[in-house]
């Protein structure tokens, strides 16, 4: 019978250490959880764990130290990095960092449970992986740069103690807008912006393609997937841009991050 995973929690609010015991313990896995990062870097002194949530608000010692700690002494811990919305940045470099993945607080169970079971996944194929070349290197010694090679063209995992490297198609930055495809989410300076999918697909469109005006049928064609008249598109681009504007405004007094380029289309203000 397989042993059930360890999971090391770091969080300074008890709630949310509940809340994450409750999900992870009902799913199997052994949890342990504690408010600070000088327990949790005790703790991982003391026990081997295979994914550790990591807080990035903690008092004392913070989350990206207990990350970059954490690294050096047990480098198969998958590690989620726990963050609210204005330290958005900050996740972004846990994941240069190694990090796996991140989760904004309070985190929904449904995107908590697959974040960990993608992270456990992911520990499980490097172990095997490392296991691989350590065998190759032992066996074949003499051919030991060639085996390398071989192993490296197919995608090995970075070896321990390294960071990952990051996907940096994932996120589009311009200026303060920072777009991350994969969890959907669109901030604006410290501010989330509460999107429509299609409301997300144009803004984010916008962004990978600034500083380009991009006409009303080319937005309609991206960001909802069908061609469309002119006037069509015309009227369908003016009205979710319009509604664009006005959540930015409504969250952050900003009035100018769409321009219209008169008898052309949009683009994002410089």
């Amino acid at each position: 019978m397989a042993q059930p995973t360890k999971i090391l929690v770091v969080d300074d609010e008890a709630s949310i250490r509940f809340f994450l015991r409750e999900v992870l313990e009902r799913d199997g896995h052994t949890v342990t959880a504690v408010e600070s990062g000088e327990a949790a870097l005790r703790c991982a002194q003391a026990e081997s764990f295979d994914l550790a949530l990591i807080d990035l608000q903690l008092p004392g010692i913070d989350g990206m130290q207990v990350l970059k700690t954490l690294r050096q002494i047990s480098s198969n811990t998958a590690i989620i990095i726990l963050t609210a919305h204005a330290s958005l940045e900050t996740a972004i470099e846990a994941l240069r960092q190694g990090a796996h993945d991140y989760l904004f607080k309070p985190c929904k169970t449904v995107e908590l449970r697959e974040s960990v079971a993608s992270g456990l996944l992911k520990r499980q194929r490097e172990i095997r992986q490392r296991q691989l070349l350590s065998q190759l290197e032992h066996d074949l010694s003499s051919n030991l740069e060639e085996i390398r090679a071989t192993v490296d063209n197919r995608a090995v995992a970075p070896v321990a103690n390294q960071p990952e490297e990051i996907n940096e198609a994932r996120f589009i930055k311009r200026n303060a807008l920072l777009v991350d495809l994969t969890r959907h989410v669109i901030m604006l300076g410290d501010t989330l912006l509460e999107l429509s999918p299609t409301e997300f697909n144009l803004l984010a469109y916008l962004a990978s393609e600034a500083p380009r005006v991009i006409s009303p049928q080319e937005l309609v064609r991206e960001a909802q997937g069908y061609e469309s008249d002119p006037w069509e598109a015309r009227d369908l681009a003016r009205y979710h841009i319009y509604r664009i504007r006005q959540k930015v405004s409504r969250a952050t007094g900003r009035d100018n991050l769409i321009r219209t380029v008169r008898g052309v289309g949009y683009t994002l203000s410089e």
